[in-house]
């Protein structure tokens, strides 16, 4: 479904070394212990529902060598309504903050179409902090009755100075304090899987950090457009924006922090 994950195994008649795409982006190859090779795909918010493809190619000639069918089904997610003062410049930016936002839109998209490292096991996720899950992926929200565009991660309440940790392995690609995002970690998990976090109030680690999941990343703030402290979580796979809930094990919404909100 639009926002989710579709998992295809690789046939084993195919060649060890391949390239698999969807639309332009590659697509994450995940090698599983006994061997199996799947693929693990991000669908965007707006891909329309039907028959998709992906695409193999060779990755020394860029030649096609097959494709692999899967069918999206389509998924209806709820509105939010959210209150901010009206001559707030996150209602509505002028054109100084427009500008700044275009620039630093640039710089993620740039990190989101990242393609980094070799077929391997997916990597193990963990929540980055405990909380109410107050805004969940997908969301059609309303600034003051304004529709702006869905809401693209999970929302995590959190009193502030909250510790926020890396959610999987990875590398600091960016750290930056965006208009809307506030202080916001990008982190790169290999082959175009890519978590950022924002809105911290505190930094603790630097571009270039290469950390494990659970290594404190970050403190729960309530910077950028933010009505209150509280960890906004992106995850990005093959520049598909997906839930976040998809790439945490079940049992991490019972008992370990999150609690799921009252009402969809």
């Amino acid at each position: 479904m639009p926002g989710g994950i579709a998992i295809l195994a690789l046939p084993a008649t195919l060649p060890a070394a391949i390239e698999a795409r969807f639309g332009d982006q590659p697509v994450f190859i995940a090698r599983d212990d006994d061997g199996v090779r799947r693929l693990v795909v991000g669908i965007p918010l707006v891909q329309a529902p039907g028959a998709t493809l992906i695409q193999l190619r060779d990755p020394q000639t860029q030649q096609e060598i097959g494709s692999l069918p899967f069918t999206l089904v389509a998924k209806t997610y709820p509105e939010q309504r959210i209150t901010l003062p009206p001559d707030s410049k996150h209602v509505h930016p002028g054109p100084e903050e427009l500008a700044r936002y275009e620039r630093e839109a640039k710089e993620q998209q740039a990190i989101y179409k990242r393609f980094s490292g070799s077929p391997g096991a997916w990597p193990a996720f963990v929540q980055p902090t405990a909380g109410q899950l107050t805004a969940t992926f997908g969301r059609k929200r309303f600034f003051n009755g304004e529709e702006r565009q869905p809401h693209l991660g999970m929302d995590i309440a959190a009193p502030e100075g909250q510790v926020v940790v890396a959610p999987a392995a990875g590398v600091v690609v960016q750290t930056g304090d965006y208009f809307f995002n506030g202080r916001t970690v990008l982190i790169d998990h290999g082959q175009g899987l890519v978590s950022m976090l924002c809105h911290l109030s505190e930094f603790r680690v630097a571009a270039g950090a290469r950390l494990r999941a659970g290594e404190p990343i970050g403190l729960v703030g309530k910077t950028g457009r933010a009505t209150g402290p509280h960890l906004h979580w992106t995850v990005s796979l093959n520049d598909a924006r997906i839930d976040p809930l998809l790439v945490l094990p079940p049992s991490s919404t019972a008992g370990t922090g999150i609690s799921a909100p009252k009402s969809p």
